[in-house]
């Protein structure tokens, strides 16, 4: 009897790169790039995010247990995905936490549980994981024009180019040393072969800490290991009719959608279903432990496509996940250190390392077609809205691509032509 052929429901995953790298080619490829990019990106996550997720909990009257949870979920287990997928697919894809989602829930602590929001969190990564499955992530980005996304893009990063000219506002000593090593290192082409640019405003900036008096810890410096918890949620509801789809546009429509475009910017073909797929598997044990939803991040993604040959960016990845992991297992002790350092030092390193990302997004969104589309989606999403819950970027993106639609009609026939040709 012939065997029955069961028809497959869900299309296969993105191919993983083959042949896997091994360890010699890993410890081959590695340079002062590779680390100082992933290094830089780390630095960005574990400072500003982190100060969101510590505003948020304890706003919402979280305990310092639970916080350390949420703080082990989101980097140690965030880097263990991204040290996984970006050796899978040999592209830097650092997999983290969703802000405007912890922002989102932020506001709902003050008539949800925290086992309620469990519960979302849990009903969110199921959502986002049939999403991801079933392929139709990748169909909804494919239909969006990139100029639209890249417009998106631009508002979303322009604030860190304007909080490095605040910088120089609040610490004008420490953004001018930095930014002016920046400037040098990058117009003397050989020693910028040599020392990447963001590394020597790094260095610059870090002795000038040193010898002033702006580097201060506000609780005592202890080494201690993070504790996790375990959570049963509690499914109600209120809590998923609130929370479940917003956090997964977060996610989707917000987050990735940045993270997928920067690296296809530079070249990569990221693998989106087979991301949203691990999206949708972290969300659920980022939620046990009580942590908001799983995403592919936009700003650190753009640093990790700082410098360094295309084809050795994943290490940087891998540096920044295994950064992340320890951040994560010593979160008590990584907090109080990256708490320590001045904002004006954070926004001038971010900014300075985003530059290329922000040119790029500007140029891509402005220099073609669906040009009106990208510069809705730019004002919409400066303008930072938020609608049914729902952050601007998202709608940045729905209302892009709607005036396109409506106004910019033949941009469409162009991109359909050309796609059947």
């Amino acid at each position: 009897m012939p065997a029955l052929e069961v028809p497959a429901i869900m299309p296969a995953q993105e191919a993983i790169h083959r042949p896997l790298p091994g360890p010699a080619e890993i410890v081959s490829r590695t340079s002062r790039h590779n680390i100082v990019n992933g290094f830089i990106a780390l630095l960005f996550a574990v400072t500003g995010p982190l100060v969101i997720l510590l505003s948020v909990g304890r706003n919402g009257g979280l305990s310092a247990d639970d916080i350390s949870s949420w703080i082990f979920a989101a980097y140690a287990v965030g880097g263990a995905l991204t040290v996984v997928y970006s050796l899978l697919y040999r592209q830097p894809i650092a997999i983290m936490w969703t802000i405007p989602g912890a922002v989102l829930v932020g506001a709902s602590m003050n008539h949800l549980s925290f086992p309620e929001i469990i519960g979302a969190y849990l009903a969110s990564g199921v959502l986002i994981l049939v999403l991801g499955l079933t392929g139709t992530v990748g169909r909804i980005m494919g239909a969006i024009p990139l100029p639209i996304v890249m417009g998106m893009v631009a508002g979303v990063f322009l604030p860190f180019g304007i909080a490095m000219v605040d910088a120089f506002g609040t610490a004008p000593t420490i953004a001018g040393v930095m930014l002016l090593t920046f400037l040098v290192v990058s117009r003397i082409a050989a020693l910028a072969r040599l020392l990447p640019p963001v590394l020597a405003a790094l260095l610059t900036g870090a002795a000038a800490l040193a010898f002033g008096d702006t580097f201060t810890f506000e609780r005592p410096l202890t080494f201690a290991f993070a504790s996790p918890n375990l959570y049963w949620p509690v499914f109600s509801w209120q809590a998923i009719a609130e929370l479940t789809v917003p956090l997964a546009v977060t996610v989707i429509g917000i987050q990735n959608a940045q993270g997928f475009v920067i690296l296809q910017q530079v070249g990569y073909r990221p693998p989106q279903n087979a991301l949203t797929t691990a999206c949708g598997y972290g969300s659920l044990v980022f939620g046990i432990l009580g942590s908001v939803p799983t995403c592919v991040t936009g700003p650190s993604n753009a640093i990790l496509n700082t410098s360094g040959p295309k084809e050795d960016r994943y290490i940087s990845g891998m540096v920044f996940g295994i950064l992340a992991i320890a951040f994560g297992v010593s979160a008590p002790f990584m907090t109080a250190l990256g708490l320590a350092l001045p904002t004006a030092f954070i926004a001038m390193l971010g900014g300075l390392a985003m530059l290329a990302v922000l040119q790029g997004a500007f140029v891509s969104a402005f220099r073609g077609d669906f040009t009106l589309g990208a510069l809705t989606a730019f004002i919409v999403t400066m303008s930072g809205m938020t609608l049914l819950n729902v952050g601007a970027p998202f709608w940045g993106l729905v209302f892009g691509y709607l005036v396109s639609r409506l106004l910019e009609p033949d941009a469409f026939r162009k991109l359909r032509d050309a796609a059947e040709g």
